[in-house]
């Protein structure tokens, strides 16, 4: 089986798929924060409508996503999910540097996302890849961890 990730828009007709991968990526969170994370519950008919969603896909199989959203002044990361089976293997670097060179193409000089302050292996990806923490709001939900990253201006498109 080839295991190189195709890149793909999302459509209509990818939501429950779409929705299917999201829940089983996050599933492991919800012992952790005693409740199912956000993505778990998300309006996915909707958001392949609204935002973009790219998906990988590997050897025909749904690995990965990245949900992105696009701001006047920077792109939003919506959602990063990989399937159970998938991770472990870069697809999740690989789909934040892919929403990097988005954001350069669209003009954008900034990225941004949030996670919760519990899911630390997540923290600590996004610092290792150069995130930066902007601020933490604490809610009913718990502790959510807005972050950043500055992109280089001078980043070429790579298609």
């Amino acid at each position: 089986m080839d295991e190189t990730p195709v890149l793909r828009q999302a459509g209509p007709a990818d939501a429950v798929s779409v929705r299917a991968l999201t829940r089983a990526a996050y599933a492991k969170w919800v012992p952790v924060i005693g409740r199912e994370p956000k993505p778990m519950g998300a309006d996915y008919e909707a958001a392949v409508r609204r935002h973009r969603v790219d998906l990988a896909e590997i050897g025909g199989a749904l690995a990965a996503l990245i949900e992105t959203i696009a701001q006047p002044d920077h792109l939003a990361i919506e959602n990063v999910a990989v399937a159970p089976a998938f991770q472990g293997r870069g697809l999740g670097r690989m789909l934040l540097r892919h929403a990097e060179d988005l954001a350069v193409r669209q003009g954008h000089g900034e990225i941004r996302l949030y996670t919760n302050k519990r899911f630390e292996a997540n923290v600590q990806l996004y610092l290792g890849v150069g995130y930066r923490i902007d601020r933490e709001e604490e809610s009913t939900l718990g502790v959510t961890v807005y972050m950043s990253k500055t992109l280089a201006s001078g980043q070429e498109d790579k298609c």
